[in-house]
């Protein structure tokens, strides 16, 4: 009987769950639904995970598969392929929100047949990681301790694939709608991606062939190439967590430099998927109830000013630009342009979120609210509110050439002019114009965001 393997950021043919378990029934159709809600809500991830799709056919041919493409909602699509190809199951990944507000198990059973749901490959199965109480870890280093000593699975081959007796149709591999949403961002982020599970593994390679050594103190200075930039891989599932933790667990126990704190980075995505399983409101409620009640302004002409790279701080506005231009932001420049926006614009949280969802090629439902509430002071393990990140001190730490900021900011740098390229007209982007004005002195949005969280602390006292 056919089988339909459904990918949902799981692009890649190792490692892979639902496949292995969709080719040990019978012949697989290889499904990927392009849902126009998708390329809406997440732009830039939806490129990403369209520029992931010929590498993804690639692979299978030299299998004997293919890839078939569909559009539309999930529910439908499936409704479709069902009554085409008589498949009486559909293997599928776990943990991943559909941007269209349908029920694909109620459609799947509707026609018949069966939606089977399997886990990601991650380092271990969703709430499996408890403290000694039997609760979920809410502080990080003490769940990373426990991790340390679960035997992480280890990742299963490629499976034999069996071809259909005959294929359904398919569509263009390029998402016509995730095209249209990034409009002129486009062609800047497609050139900034390396896209492929193949390129996965190598970028992985050539990371533990040296970087790594150096990633304690290098981690941090966005202007060396200091990571292993698998983060917008790992997103779109081209390598699975566990693969990365498994090649590097002989140099992790032999000792070697850098090791252990690169894979606590892995093991912080780890976390944030724990909390969003026991909290599945992480990315629309304070998880410190409390929060709520604090003074956040909502979206304004300032917000829309950080969005824009243009708050006239400049090691926020270059990681803006930054990040429209490749759908990526260097880590600790995230931090700090979170920081400002949260503490020194006092904007809700929420709209910085929006934003990355928007925005970024790596974006993780998970990461992404867990992180922001860690920086906004609401969430668990979170930044304590009162360290307010000087964007001018961080520079001078962790750009003290200015290499990254001339890069983005300097009218002649390469960065703005990717910029430019990439922004909406609307923008009126000129890389020649002068540096705005800053929105906000820094020690007095510095004062007034802690003069906020006094209150709030006093009204809860």
């Amino acid at each position: 009987m056919t089988t339909i393997c459904w990918f949902r950021r799981g692009l890649r043919l190792d490692d892979h769950p639902a496949l292995s378990a969709a080719a040990a029934g019978g012949p697989v159709v290889p499904l990927v639904i392009l849902d126009p809600a998708e390329a809406a809500a997440r732009p830039a991830s939806a490129e990403r995970q369209a520029l992931a799709l010929r590498p993804l056919d690639e692979a299978l041919r030299r299998h004997g598969s293919r890839l078939v493409v569909r559009r539309g909602q999930p529910r439908e699509v499936l409704r479709d392929l069902i009554a085409e190809t008589g498949a009486t199951v559909v293997h599928t990944t776990a943990g991943f929100p559909s941007a269209s507000d349908d029920d694909p198990a109620a459609a799947v059973q509707a026609c018949g047949a069966e939606l089977r749901v399997h886990p990601p490959g991650d380092l271990a199965e969703r709430g499996s990681v408890l403290t000694g109480a039997g609760g979920t870890f809410k502080v990080f280093s003490p769940f990373f301790r426990a991790l340390k000593r679960v035997d992480v699975a280890a990742p299963i081959g490629v499976p034999e694939l069996t071809a259909p007796a005959s294929w359904p149709g398919s569509e263009p591999l390029d998402w016509s709608e995730a095209r249209a949403s990034m409009r002129h961002g486009w062609d800047p982020v497609a050139r900034a991606a390396r896209p492929g599970a193949d390129a996965a593994l190598g970028s992985l390679e050539e990371f533990l062939d040296g970087p790594v050594a150096d990633y304690p103190e290098h981690r941090d200075l966005p202007g060396l190439a200091a990571t292993s930039g698998l983060s917008d891989a790992l997103a779109v599932g081209e390598i699975s967590a566990r693969s990365v933790w498994h090649r590097c667990l002989p140099a992790w126990r032999s000792g070697a430099p850098g090791v252990e704190d690169f894979l606590s980075e892995l093991a912080w995505r780890e976390f944030a998927r724990d909390l969003l399983h026991d909290f599945p409101e992480l990315a629309t409620r304070c998880w410190r109830p409390e929060w709520e009640h604090f003074p956040w302004e909502g979206d304004s002409d300032a917000a829309e000013a950080w969005r824009r790279g243009e708050t006239g701080v400049e090691m926020v506005d270059a990681g803006m630009r930054e990040l429209f231009a490749t759908g990526r932001m260097h880590n600790r420049v995230r931090m700090i342009a979170a920081s400002y926006l949260t503490k020194h614009l006092l904007t809700d949280w929420r709209v910085g979120l929006a934003w990355f969802e928007q925005t970024l090629t790596d974006w993780d439902a998970a990461s992404n609210a867990m992180n922001w509430q860690w920086v906004a002071g609401c969430g668990p393990d979170a930044s304590p509110f009162f360290r307010v990140f000087n964007p001018d001190t961080q520079a001078k730490k962790f750009d003290g050439d200015g290499a990254y900021r001339r890069y983005w900011l300097s009218p002649d740098g390469a960065g703005a002019r990717l910029f430019a390229e990439a922004a909406p007209r609307s923008w009126g982007v000129d890389p020649s114009a002068p540096r705005p004005e800053p929105l906000v002195d820094l020690s007095a949005g510095r004062a007034r965001a802690l003069a906020a969280y006094e209150s709030l602390r006093a009204a809860n006292s």
